[in-house]
């Protein structure tokens, strides 16, 4: 599968004007990745941007004081990760990890920065995404003050499910702890509630979605506020062409 195929997997580079995308088009990568795969560690240079492909799925961490790490952002097919905004060469603050193997995209960040200084839609189509991942982390802050801990756990299922494309999603009592910030039997207790009331299936691992529609009900709706956010901010990018 060649390249160009793949970009209407990833909803970022699929939004750029042919001409934006041939800027960055040679000089892409298909790479295939497994889950847990470190992207960045804290630290590290940022090098490349790497655009996740259909079902794949990105987190940022930060780690607590007690070691572990919180998972604070997912990022999928709607968008990339690594020197989105800056020139490249700037310390990694997170860890970024593979969540959901698959399939990505990536490009040197220095070929990214040419295309930005090439074409004023380009660098505006990054700025654009970058301030909706930049919402999306406010979200976050504001939905772990002042939400409980079962809207938090509807709200970052469906998160999954909808970044994935897929009711089953790969999460685990530990996975879904980290994504709360709570100890683990405060989830074993939501999941099983939630199962107990028809809204999930669980299995070593897995989480299934039978019920959308009573999971959605059960969640905060932080979920919508970044999604309006992504599309009135996405849309409309490039000018009408007369």
């Amino acid at each position: 599968m060649n390249i160009a195929s793949l970009r209407p997997d990833n909803v970022l580079l699929s939004a750029l004007r042919d001409g934006d995308f041939n800027l960055i088009k040679p000089h892409l990568l298909r790479e295939t990745r497994a889950d847990g795969d470190v992207l960045y560690r804290p630290g590290d240079d940022v090098t490349r941007v790497h655009f996740p492909v259909g079902a794949s799925l990105v987190s940022y961490a930060v780690a607590n004081i007690d070691g572990h790490n919180v998972q604070t952002v997912l990022v999928g097919r709607e968008g990339g990760v690594g020197g989105i905004v800056s020139a490249g060469g700037l310390p990694a603050y997170c860890l970024i990890a593979v969540k959901f193997g698959g399939p990505f995209l990536s490009v040197e960040m220095n070929r990214v920065q040419a295309a930005k200084d090439q074409s004023l839609t380009f660098r505006r189509m990054f700025e654009r995404y970058a301030d909706c991942l930049m919402a999306q982390m406010f979200q976050a802050s504001a939905c772990n003050a002042i939400h409980n801990i079962e809207q938090r756990a509807a709200k970052w299922i469906l998160d999954e499910t909808s970044r994935t494309g897929q009711m089953e999603v790969h999460l685990s009592h530990d996975d879904l702890a980290s994504m709360l910030g709570v100890g683990r039997s405060y989830t074993t207790r939501v999941l099983r509630k939630f199962v107990s009331d028809g809204i999930l299936k669980t299995a070593r691992g897995f989480v299934t979605v039978t019920n959308k529609e009573a999971l959605q009900q059960r969640s905060c709706n932080c979920n919508e506020n970044v999604v309006s956010h992504f599309s009135r901010v996405l849309g409309g990018i490039y000018p009408a062409i007369e």
